[in-house]
């Protein structure tokens, strides 16, 4: 009685960001009948992603993807999200392939499809029962993208919408190099003013050899912008950039943080070194690097032990404001658990243990990415030129709620409607 016409699959919001939740229903279906529902992207290296969970209609002859229990697939269990956080590159494709955002003034495209019984390979070849296309976006209406190239710095400056002033912040990515701009992009879409800083690219070796003055200076760009409050500002760094926040937080006498995130980093720097200066040290100790049972490169073990002397590492006894290391206890790209300990332990005994927090993520690895981001294994990764594979896990991380607490207690929204007023902002 209920099946009154051909499937109808939904999503709701249809235009969201890439960190709000959507709902996903199948309506019109003969009660009872297995299903399957299956999420497909196409990045934007032109690689297929997809994922997909098995369901049963209930007696109305519907699946709703929040409510309902997936009995196999890429996921299993009462997942709302799992369509996007379980998706993995389609059979056949490219080893090592790691989904990140490349253009956030486009969105994230994703088809989703009903597809009759359950289904675990050859989607492409069998016609779905219905399909609709959803929009995920990084970058919030009304926010505003500039590129900064000026007193020798390169980045991008986000801006929230609204008059402001905005807490702002800098923005660090790790080792691979370049600029990537999807995490300021969502900060700034939380009311944040964030700039991402190139600071080293692979095919220019020299950029490697830079200092601290470089930061300092990128850091003053975001504090001194008319739209930003210029004693709200702090470091945000994934890996290698976690480096650079702490000794900027520890060592620099122009560069004033209110917080400091670091994820998945590490304190073993010594004093007026540069960033090729990290990359030496890699290679000193490569001869550390083991091989898992896959013949994935483990590379923990080049950071151990860590070093009693402190002229090798980064003082951290000095630092006087709010610290938030976030890390994986399964990392096996660096000993970012052993790392923070030590950074416990040198800041217990100079009396400003009361400023750091620690989280962990059980089971969770080196990259920790936004939330729903697809979760997977190893990657590839530059080292010497080549791109080799190195143990890497993602993990829905609650990092950006606990930054914008130290920022600001008050964190500023777009305020915009994402079914209404998403479009092209770039």
């Amino acid at each position: 009685m209920f099946h009154t016409g051909p499937p109808v699959v939904s999503v709701h919001p249809s235009r969201a960001m890439v960190d709000e939740a959507f709902k996903v229903q199948v309506e019109n279906l003969p009660p009872g009948s297995p299903v399957t529902l299956h999420s497909l992207h196409q990045s934007e290296d032109k690689d297929y992603w997809e994922a997909f969970g098995h369901y049963v209609s209930d007696h109305r002859g519907t699946v709703s993807v929040a409510d309902d229990l997936s009995c196999g697939g890429t996921y299993t269990g009462k997942e709302a999200m799992g369509l996007l956080w379980s998706m993995r590159p389609v059979p056949g494709s490219r080893e090592g392939l790691r989904l990140r955002k490349l253009n956030v003034c486009i969105p994230q495209l994703v088809n989703i499809s009903v597809y009759s019984g359950h289904v675990g390979v050859g989607f492409r070849e069998q016609d779905p029962l219905a399909s609709v296309l959803t929009e995920r976006w990084y970058m919030a209406p009304g926010v505003r993208r500039i590129d900064i190239k000026e007193k020798g710095v390169r980045g991008t400056l986000f801006i929230p919408h609204g008059p402001g002033p905005f807490p702002g912040l800098l923005d660090m990515w790790g080792g691979g190099g370049g600029l990537l701009e999807y995490r300021a992009a969502l900060l700034a879409s939380h009311g944040y003013a964030s700039m991402a800083l190139e600071y080293f690219n692979p095919a220019e070796v020299n950029t490697a050899e830079l200092e601290l003055n470089y930061f300092e200076t990128a850091f003053n760009i975001v504090r001194d912008h008319p739209q930003v409050m210029s004693d709200r500002v702090g470091l945000f760094g994934l890996s290698l950039g976690s480096i650079v926040s702490i000794s900027l937080a520890a060592w620099s006498s122009v560069v004033k943080p209110r917080c400091c995130v670091c994820i998945s980093g590490n304190h073993t720097h010594a004093r007026g070194g540069t960033i090729g200066d990290v990359f030496n040290e890699f290679i000193t100790n490569v001869h550390k690097v083991r091989m898992d049972e896959n013949n994935y490169e483990i590379w923990r073990g080049m950071g151990l032990p860590i070093p009693d002397d402190i002229s090798q590492k980064v003082d951290v006894g000095k630092i006087n404001c709010p610290i938030l290391l976030v890390n994986g206890d399964d990392d096996q790209n660096w000993p970012t658990v052993e790392s923070a300990e030590d950074m416990a332990q040198m800041m217990r005994a100079a009396g400003n243990e009361h400023l750091l927090t620690r989280l962990e993520y059980p089971d969770a690895g080196h990259l920790i990415e936004p939330p729903y981001s697809p979760h997977f294994r190893a990657t590839k990764f530059l080292k010497d030129g080549q791109k080799v594979t190195s143990n890497k896990d993602l993990t829905h991380t609650q990092a950006l709620s606990h930054f914008i607490k130290s920022l600001s207690s008050t964190p500023r929204s777009s305020g915009s409607d994402p079914e209404m007023n998403f479009s092209a902002p770039c």
